[in-house]
């Protein structure tokens, strides 16, 4: 277990993370009052033909989500005049993988319309079970199609029909871009305690506009900064903040607001007083914390590290100081 994982178990933030997208589901519902009249539902068993390369892949809709067919996406990405048989030993090779074997109980079977006219028993998967086959398939069109599938791979479902859809979406965005499972475990965990806290604040009278003069109170007792400056410190600009944070700094976050959530509970925060209070108390916990971590390792968690390319930063961050004892 990596150290950061340690500290995240220490501190009651370890979630799986089906369960961690169910709570962000769950209080995406909450936050969707109603439906848009203008809003189209895609009906269970919706099949479409989707495009990539002029290659033709089909894709039904199950259970709110789309699903591909393998066969199709094998025969656009590799080319191969007999996929089926690409897919056999491709999924036989899978298969003996231990870390893979899982993939088995995601492959399903529906019924779809072939080019024939007439409806087959096809293996389709859900999009983050296809991206996984295909980084499995060495190809040159394989990163386009990468690409690709975070585009259209969720088209058309709305949050209101599939909560789940926009946290997928994020995830497979990062997965492209490279991050580590680690970090995306942790930047969904982030989610959840910010969404779970944005929901408290809502039920205790604060104001939307309200959310970013606690969010820095938070910041300030955990890591000596608000938000603003901990951006300048990663030499970002137009850019979300805790997409750049390294895993240290999203747990911290997460103990800081996780706390904060707690503590106006308790407490019953009303208003925005009370509530600034609470978040005050929230981030000295996590601050605390952060503190005696920053001592052994002897740097602070804050990191100029982003995920930013070559030549993008706005100025040259630069190692913050290690916080003074107070007296």
């Amino acid at each position: 277990m990596s150290e950061d994982k340690k500290y995240e178990k220490s501190f009651g933030l370890d979630m799986p993370m089906d369960e961690a997208i169910k709570r962000i589901a769950k209080v995406t519902k909450k936050e969707v009052n109603k439906k848009d009249e203008n809003t189209k539902i895609i009906k269970e068993g919706e099949e479409q033909l989707v495009l990539f390369k002029n290659k033709e892949i089909r894709q039904v809709f199950h259970e709110n989500e789309w699903h591909f067919s393998i066969v199709d996406v094998i025969e656009a990405i590799t080319e191969t005049d007999r996929p089926s048989k690409y897919w056999t030993n491709l999924k036989s090779k899978l298969f003996k993988k231990e870390e893979l074997y899982e993939l088995s109980n995601k492959i399903i079977k529906l019924e779809m319309k072939a080019s024939d006219g007439k409806y087959y028993s096809t293996e389709v998967v859900n999009v983050e079970t296809l991206f996984r086959i295909v980084q499995s398939i060495p190809s040159k069109k394989a990163e386009p199609f990468k690409k690709w599938l975070a585009k259209v791979g969720y088209e058309r479902i709305q949050e209101i029909q599939n909560p789940e859809i926009g946290v997928k979406r994020a995830i497979l965005q990062w997965q492209i871009e490279g991050r580590t499972e680690d970090w995306i475990d942790a930047r969904i965990r982030s989610i959840v305690t910010r969404k779970e806290l944005t929901n408290e604040w809502k039920n205790r009278g604060v104001q939307d506009k309200e959310y970013g003069y606690l969010t820095n109170i938070i910041s300030c007792e955990t890591f000596g900064i608000d938000v603003s400056t901990h951006k300048k410190v990663k030499g970002l600009k137009n850019h979300r903040l805790r997409d750049h944070m390294t895993d240290l700094e999203l747990i911290f976050t997460m103990l800081g607001e996780k706390s904060t959530t707690a503590i106006a509970v308790s407490s019953d925060a009303q208003g925005l007083n009370e509530n600034a209070e609470a978040a005050k108390a929230g981030g000295k916990i996590a601050g605390g914390a952060a503190r005696t971590l920053e001592k052994k390792l002897g740097k602070r968690i804050v990191s100029s590290d982003n995920f930013l390319s070559g030549g993008n930063r706005i100025n040259d961050p630069k190692q913050l100081a290690l916080i003074p004892d107070k007296e």
